[in-house]
């Protein structure tokens, strides 16, 4: 059970994250002492997106096909449209997602982010909750949707949105100091 100062938490993303979604777990994670790095696809800074246009960059620190869950407390994935349609397409995102789930780690998806659990296949039978344009998805995944700021299920933790950053970040600090957890492998 490390303490939120002693964790270690990779975010994933690619293009076309929602910017607050990245910046302010990342940056309210760093402020409470873990360290906290950004792999991308191809390991190069990505472009956000906020409001109606293309945001900030964020820097990364790795490719996401060189980290292993193994090094790692927690896993945290932003929202936005085009940044979880992306990942969830990619090989070596799922099987990522997939480890972290069956080592009992904590992971978090926010928005659309949701999706790359569904795709990873880590949903069904679980309490979750997403922007409410993807409802649907997750209900027919097989998960309990809820409308709720934060929702979490056995270190699973999801948000709707923006709004909600302060609650996510608060639930990821909580499941972290929990520890792992047991799971069925996904």
């Amino acid at each position: 059970m490390p303490a939120i100062n002693d964790a270690k938490i990779l975010l994933i993303s690619t293009h076309g994250f929602e910017q607050s979604e990245l910046e302010f777990p990342r940056d309210q994670l760093r402020a409470k002492g873990a360290t906290v790095h950004v792999a991308t696809l191809d390991g190069k800074a990505i472009k956000g997106w906020e409001g109606s246009d293309w945001g900030r960059e964020a820097d990364a620190d790795a490719k996401i096909a060189d980290v292993s869950a193994d090094d790692y407390d927690a896993l945290v994935i932003p929202g936005g449209q085009i940044n979880p349609d992306l990942l969830r397409v990619d090989k070596d995102v799922l099987e990522l997602v997939r480890v972290f789930h069956d080592q009992g780690k904590t992971i978090a998806a926010v928005c659309h982010a949701p999706w790359v659990l569904i795709e990873a296949g880590i949903l069904k039978g679980r309490d979750a909750t997403s922007y409410h344009s993807i409802k649907t998805d997750v209900k027919n995944a097989g998960a309990n949707w809820k409308d709720e700021e934060v929702v979490v299920d056995q270190a699973i933790v999801t948000s709707r949105q923006p709004d909600d950053l302060k609650a996510f970040v608060g639930k990821i600090v909580e499941e972290i100091e929990e520890g792992k957890h047991l799971r069925k492998a996904a």
